[in-house]
């Protein structure tokens, strides 16, 4: 039954003769994973669950040292997470034992901005019942509460000027902030001293676009060409193209949409620089005075170690524009369909888009062809080659020529201008202006080219069209969830930028230019499409490219194996992603595929369950492996490890994220994906940049090969390679540094 499932956990672990803190874990580790799952036909439900564990006999018998294990406050995290079900006592037993194990998990819950909350008002009566452990601690949430009350009224109260503005007026006036408060310092290669960085003002745009979404009138997500020509007449032209004998520009509104994009920057600042701080970051501290909060850094190595991760994910977008210029220069075919006009632009195009599909294939083991949502095949590398070709062509035709007339005219409004009156004096009346749209049929014609193939030298419709759904984000769709409260996943905008309103669809010039079209794709695929029909054949495909990696240093490799029936307890331990042996060395390794998180909350939610469990099932896996080795002769023979010696284990987390890198979970170094098979290639060289593509930043920036010569020596393995050095190379992090 469900209701001692707990307590049978913790005494048959002790009957084993662990620990009652070892006995505990397992306990709690298991609550933890979702066990038991269910009883028969009836499924357990997490309330059944919290029901369960916290009426567990055991829990209020454990020494305070057993509620500082990890799994015990995670639990206490998960209880106070949650409102179904109330188990006050359980608080109060654990704030007597060891208070300051429950107030981090008040903390790790996000309490601090759920003061609605029955369990915050469990910790709240702690205030009186326990006032010298808990006065202070309750008095820093309310501090907070205030201080994000005063920012949402701030964010709130800005909004109410705005609420009549349709999605595509608001569109308008996010452009022209863009024009004048992004792109010039961009343009420049630099910012301003104390302006707020690119993507703060993107999160606060997309917060107050996902408002407007929420509220406005589904009929203004329908869009006619009158209805747009109406908008942009009003919101937009008369900033271009001022005159005397038209309404003026709306600079009313304007200067409310400037404030109220402050005001939200404002808010997402204080949420996660101060509130996910305090909440997940646990190598700060906040110590009250007076009325105010002062941060005080009590772990100095982990927050360095959180910005390294950071550095070091930038270091690998270089390497895999490197790898993918070395892939172009070696694929004649591709050179071909390169354009002559803007020669250095489209070759960029090229090599950005080779780079990031050679990424999603060895770090993702995504196929040539995935299903878009529209359920149309569609080919992966051309859908990253369309947008890369989409940036090149709004950085030459756009950028350039506004940067151009802002160093002539001085103002972003002339400029744009002047920009948007070059296209309609062109031939053929291009648009020029800060947003484009167009219907599905002329956008389809236009991506089309960028579809040729030696077989297809003019391209094909049908796989502009699948690239063109891949792309593409349903903004009625889209409002309709936010309507209605769907906790669903929803695509950022940067994700998917192609935005459809209508019969319409409309892109961003400024947007398209400056993002990060490697992490859209990947975010897209791997967080937008976890539950994909063939994200599982992905995780299988991941597992078997590392190992071909492997075998090509002389590696035996088993990939998924499972232990055979009536080995023992080995059955437990599951399946193991990878076994790699060589020179008498045996790697177990387990992988991890997952997205590019950019919160310190989703990182914590990431160290606290994927590599938490990860670190748990090697902590089975291991024992189990040793015990197979000593009793099955086939694997051995299979991993060509000789008899009788029994082989030195070295188990890893092998993770396609960069968070928490080099860090021990139950003992077991987690190391990115990325860095195994740099270390496996050793061409480290390339996270280095070693021709200074990324030593200027700016639109447009040349990062076509040059050719620099024989390519100077910088090998992880002077002395040739070996398993134990690949070893040493993997635990020292010696791919981040560079050769001396």
């Amino acid at each position: 039954m469900i209701g001692t499932y707990y307590d049978t956990v913790f005494t048959s672990a002790q009957d084993q003769g662990l620990p009652i803190e070892t006995a505990a874990d397992h306990a709690a580790t298991a609550f933890l994973d979702g066990k038991p799952t269910g009883q028969g036909k009836r499924k357990c439900s997490g309330a059944d669950r919290h029901a369960a564990f916290w009426s567990s006999g055991f829990l209020r018998t454990l020494p305070a040292q057993a509620w500082h294990q990890e799994s015990l406050g995670l639990a206490l995290a998960r209880y106070l997470g949650q409102d179904r079900f109330a188990s006050p006592d359980i608080v109060a037993h654990v704030a007597a034992l060891t208070p300051e194990v429950l107030q981090q998990a008040a903390r790790h819950a996000g309490l601090v901005l759920r003061h609605d909350s029955p369990r915050w008002r469990e910790i709240e009566a702690l205030a009186d019942s326990q006032p010298g452990n808990f006065s202070e601690f309750v008095q820093v949430f309310r501090i907070f509460k205030q201080a994000h009350r005063l920012r949402v009224d701030e964010v709130e109260h800005l909004r109410e000027p705005l609420a009549k503005l349709t999605p595509l007026d608001l569109l308008a006036y996010t452009s022209l902030y863009a024009f004048e408060h992004l792109l010039p310092d961009l343009l420049e290669g630099g910012s301003a001293p104390g302006a707020p960085d690119t993507q703060e003002v993107w999160d606060a745009i997309e917060d107050t676009l996902a408002w407007k979404l929420t509220t406005c009138d589904a009929a203004s997500l329908r869009l006619t060409d009158t209805a747009i020509a109406a908008s942009l007449r009003q919101h937009l032209t008369p900033f271009l193209f001022p005159s005397h004998e038209a309404p003026g520009p709306r600079h009313d509104l304007y200067a409310g949409f400037t404030a109220l994009l402050d005001a939200q920057i404002e808010l997402n600042a204080f949420i996660n620089r101060s509130v996910e701080a305090f909440s997940y970051d646990d190598g700060i501290r906040f110590v009250r005075q007076g009325e105010r909060l002062e941060i005080i850094e009590v772990d100095a190595q982990a927050r360095a170690a959180w910005r390294s991760d950071g550095d070091k994910l930038n270091r690998l977008h270089q390497y895999w524009l490197y790898r993918g210029m070395d892939a172009l220069m070696a694929s004649p075919d591709l050179l071909t369909l390169v354009s002559p006009a803007h020669l250095e632009a489209n070759l960029q195009a090229f090599a950005k888009a080779m780079g990031t599909w050679l990424r999603l294939q060895e770090v993702y083991g995504i196929a040539e062809q995935v299903r878009a949502e529209a359920d149309s095949a569609v080919d992966v590398f051309r859908a990253l080659l369309a947008t890369e070709l989409m940036t090149a062509f709004y950085i030459e035709d756009f950028l350039r020529p506004y940067h151009q007339h802002l160093q002539q005219l001085g103002h972003p409004w002339l400029a744009l201008g002047r920009l948007a009156f070059g296209g309609l004096l062109q031939s053929d009346m291009q648009n020029r202006f800060p947003i484009t749209w167009s219907d599905r049929e002329a956008k389809i014609a236009r991506i089309t080219p960028w579809t040729a193939t030696a077989e297809h030298p003019q391209g094909q419709a049908r796989a502009a069209e699948a690239i063109l759904d891949f792309w593409t984000s349903d903004w009625s769709a889209l409002a309709e969830r936010l309507r209605e409260g769907d906790a669903a996943l929803h695509p950022r905008w940067q994700e998917r930028p192609v935005l459809k309103m209508g019969r319409h669809l409309f892109q961003l010039p400024w947007m398209m230019a400056i993002q990060n079209n490697a992490t859209a794709a990947v975010n897209n695929l791997r967080r937008l499409g976890a539950r994909r029909n063939e994200a599982r054949e992905e995780t299988r495909r991941i597992e078997a490219r590392l190992g071909m990696l492997f075998e090509q240093r002389g590696f035996r490799v088993l990939v998924g194996h499972k232990f055979p029936a009536g080995m023992g307890d080995e059955e437990d331990a599951g399946e193991i992603d990878l076994l790699c042996a060589l020179e008498g060395h045996l790697l177990v390794l387990e992988l991890k595929s997952t997205y590019q998180r950019r919160s310190m909350k989703d990182a914590w939610m990431h160290r606290t369950s994927t590599l938490r469990k990860a670190g748990w099932q090697l902590h089975r896996k291991v024992p189990a492996v040793r015990h197979v080795l000593q009793h099955d002769a086939s694997l051995r023979q299979a991993l060509a490890l000789p008899p009788g010696a029994e082989p030195e284990i070295t188990a890893w987390i092998v993770d396609t994220s960069i968070e928490w890198d080099h860090q021990a979970f139950r003992g077991f170094l987690k190391i990115s994906l990325e860095e195994i098979q740099i270390a496996l290639r050793d061409d480290r060289r390339w996270l280095n940049d070693p021709e200074g593509l990324f030593r200027v930043t700016g639109a447009g920036d040349a990062t076509t090969r040059t050719d620099t010569g024989a390519e100077p020596i910088d090998t992880l393995y002077p002395d040739g390679f070996s398993v134990r050095k690949f070893i040493e190379v993997v635990e020292s992090a010696a791919v981040w540094t560079a050769a001396a």
